[in-house]
Formats: structure tokens, C-alpha cells, sequence
């Protein structure tokens, strides 16, 4: 089982709106158990993250690494680092 860090939680917490709806998790331990539930990656980079989606079977081949990055699934972390969500 992958551990999320605080910043990991806390950004999910704040942005969670650009992918749900409604929210899905209201303190860090919901948030935690959320990510946990859907299985949550956090990669190093926006490369990372295009590997991520082709693992995945998504085609993300004619997209920039700003359109990576501007998915509702992609969270920015600090140090270049990506939390991606699947809803």
C-alpha cells in the first residue's frame, strides 16, 4: 500500500474540485483513504505521468507536457512531483 504524504493530502484536499463534483474527502484521513481506495500515483515527473496514462491504455501521444499537466487528473506537487487521481 502506497503512504501519501502531508503536501500529497493537503493539495488533493484543496483541488479536489477540479476533478469531483462534490467533495470526496473532508480532512487528511478521508483524503488518505480516498486515494488509497482508487489507487493514487504520485510520479516525478510530467514524462512520468505521460507513462502513467500509456500504461493506463490512454492515448496521450499528440499532448504537451501542458496539456499533461492542465488534466483534471493531474495534481502539480512541490518539486515537480504529480499526483494523479483516476475518478
Amino acid at each position: 500500500m502506497y503512504e501519501y504524504s502531508e503536501e500529497c493530502l493537503e493539495v488533493f484536499l484543496k483541488k479536489q474540485g477540479q476533478l469531483f463534483d462534490e467533495p470526496v474527502a473532508e480532512s487528511l484521513e478521508e483524503a488518505e483513504s480516498f486515494l488509497e481506495d482508487c489507487m493514487a500515483a504520485v510520479v516525478d515527473s510530467l514524462e512520468e505521468v505521460r507513462e502513467y496514462f500509456e500504461e493506463s491504455g490512454m492515448d496521450v501521444t499528440g499532448l504537451s507536457l501542458g496539456e499533461l499537466e492542465d488534466m483534471e487528473e493531474v495534481f502539480p506537487l512541490e518539486g515537480g512531483r504529480y499526483l494523479i487521481v483516476e475518478g
